[in-house]
């Protein structure tokens, strides 16, 4: 019986010896050890990537600026390198207090090791980010307004994650020597290519940067909207630095109406000429003109003589326009400018829209004072910037005028879909239009025009208009515009300057379009340059 025990007893003790020895074997073996531990991963998200936003030329307007962050492995190593790059050292320290793998935003000198990983990870709009009224801005990752709005349903279809692995033990502690690995899905499946150019949104802001409230709009002759700029702007990553702002930075002026005042006084001679008058017919201003009882006064009070229609356009004389619009058809007037976009809402996007404004109505032209008005922009009108630059573009086009468009193509899994455009329309004759590019060139070309590039030829006309609006000091607000286009010979660009209580258009806005239009005539010219020397 005792033989037996002890034969028992010793053929146990080698049985479990040697499933010990076989445990520890497996333990230290190196091989073993990481398929032990291959499910057991820790897994910190570094940054995500939405879909992208481009200009015209495939240049990034979102997405195309970068942060750099580093994973950790909270070793003493590890934190003492990633101490001395940290953006924020007390996120580090606290961080470092949790024992846990973490993440923290470091400076782009930080280098790798075998405890810090460094990653250089997209953002998804810049401090300065361009055209950030068209872009617009997102809430817990879902577009509020413009283009993220607009195309949410697109952007919003994929994201790339990007993230830090690290290998860890089944007690949570990472694994030594394994390092940090990183994944990361792509991402360009699915985007916008906009109308916008980069380069001349960037002329635009900075020509831009003295206006406190307005809005700067630049169009192709075929209506592609290539900037649009709102003045003030926000910052996207801190919207709510701008939420008590009395300047409501986040409304985008350019889509908005207001008073117009003499740039509506090409209207005036559109619809004049159209239905036959001359534009050699001479009216004489004593600087004030009676309206059935009603006085209405020109901004030269001692008055501008006898003016042709070019000469009258040229000076922006109030009451040459009044007398004008006596001998017009008051309904072929209201059509007229219908015709040319006033009172229409223009639809860029979902979401994108220029609004209506307002314009006189018919049963209007029947009360001589409110024609008078209507025939130097005054009264009841208002028009939007987009709506001005498109009224511009017509006159410059031969009298045709453009559908607007703001976005090119979207794609939607890598199949691209370009935006159809409706024909243009042809709002005036050829002649006409020609007799108005005449009347802009004009009053561009003259000693007294801050609009006058000195690089290149173009064609304008300014606004002062009154609002009847007055500040504290009881100084009428007043609207300042100047619309254009150049070259004056082979219009290409068409630009509308607004500036929200300027002084005159010619003091507030002509140099604000002088400056783009030599910007942008310079900026074409190295690039033709860079074409030649490629070739």
């Amino acid at each position: 019986m005792w033989k037996r025990f002890m034969v028992v007893f010793a053929a146990m003790s080698i049985t479990f010896s040697y499933l010990y020895m076989r445990i520890y074997s497996i333990a230290v073996d190196d091989e073993y050890r990481k398929a032990a531990v291959s499910q057991g991963r820790y897994v910190l998200t570094v940054g995500k990537t939405y879909g992208n936003i481009y200009d015209r030329n495939m240049n990034l307007l979102n997405n195309n600026s970068y942060k750099y962050i580093a994973a950790v492995n909270p070793t003493t190593e590890g934190i003492t390198h990633v101490m001395e790059y940290a953006c924020d050292k007390k996120v580090v320290s606290k961080e470092a207090y949790s024992g846990l793998p973490f993440v923290c935003e470091v400076s782009e000198d930080c280098t790798d090791t075998s405890d810090v990983k460094m990653f250089k990870v997209t953002e998804r709009n810049p401090d300065n980010q361009l055209a950030v009224h068209l872009i617009g801005y997102t809430r817990d990752n879902t577009g509020v307004s413009g283009i993220e709005y607009a195309y949410d349903y697109i952007l919003r279809n994929e994201c790339s994650i990007e993230k830090a692995v690290f290998e860890i033990t089944a007690t949570g502690g990472v694994l030594d020597g394994t390092g940090i690995s990183s994944e990361c899905s792509e991402v360009g499946k699915y985007a916008v290519i906009t109308t916008i150019d980069k380069d001349i949104q960037q002329i635009c802001e900075n020509a831009g940067k003295n206006i406190e409230q307005g809005a700067i709009v630049v169009i192709t002759t075929d209506g592609e909207i290539i900037a649009m700029a709102s003045f003030p702007t926000f910052d996207l990553n801190n919207l709510e630095a701008s939420l008590d702002d009395e300047s409501k930075p986040f409304i985008n002026r350019a889509l908005l109406p207001y008073n117009v005042g003499s740039i509506f006084k090409l209207v005036t001679a559109a619809s004049a000429i159209e239905q036959g008058i001359d534009t050699a017919t001479v009216f004489e201003c004593k600087g004030y003109t009676d309206v059935n009882g009603k006085i209405f006064r020109c901004h030269n009070l001692s008055g501008h003589g006898e003016l042709s229609m070019a000469e009258a356009m040229k000076e922006s004389c109030n009451t040459y326009f009044i007398n004008l619009s006596k001998e017009m058809d008051g309904n072929f007037f209201v059509d007229t400018a219908k015709k040319l976009g006033f009172g229409e809402k223009i639809y860029l996007a979902n979401g994108i829209t220029s609004s209506q404004g307002n314009i006189q109505s018919y049963n209007d032209m029947l009360l001589p004072a409110e024609k008078a008005n209507m025939s130097f922009g005054q009264g009841k009108l208002t028009a939007t910037p987009v709506q001005i630059a498109r009224m511009t573009a017509a006159i410059a086009n031969g009298g045709v005028l453009p559908e607007l468009n703001v976005i090119m193509a979207t794609v939607e899994n890598e199949s691209i879909s370009y935006t159809s455009k409706q024909s243009p329309e042809k709002v005036m004759s050829f002649d006409t239009s020609f007799e108005l590019r005449k009347f802009m060139e004009y009053s561009v070309n003259n000693d007294v025009s801050n609009a006058k590039p000195f690089n290149t030829t173009a064609a304008g006309k300014t606004s002062t208009a009154q609002t009847g609006i007055y500040d504290e000091s009881g100084n009428e607000i007043l609207q300042a515009w100047f619309t254009g286009y150049f070259p004056a010979e082979k219009p290409e660009y068409i630009v509308t300057v607004f500036v929200e209580n300027g002084k005159s258009g010619n003091t507030s806005a002509a140099p604000v379009f002088k400056e783009i239009a030599e910007n942008i005539t310079a900026l074409e010219k190295e690039k033709t340059a860079e074409r030649i020397y490629d070739k």
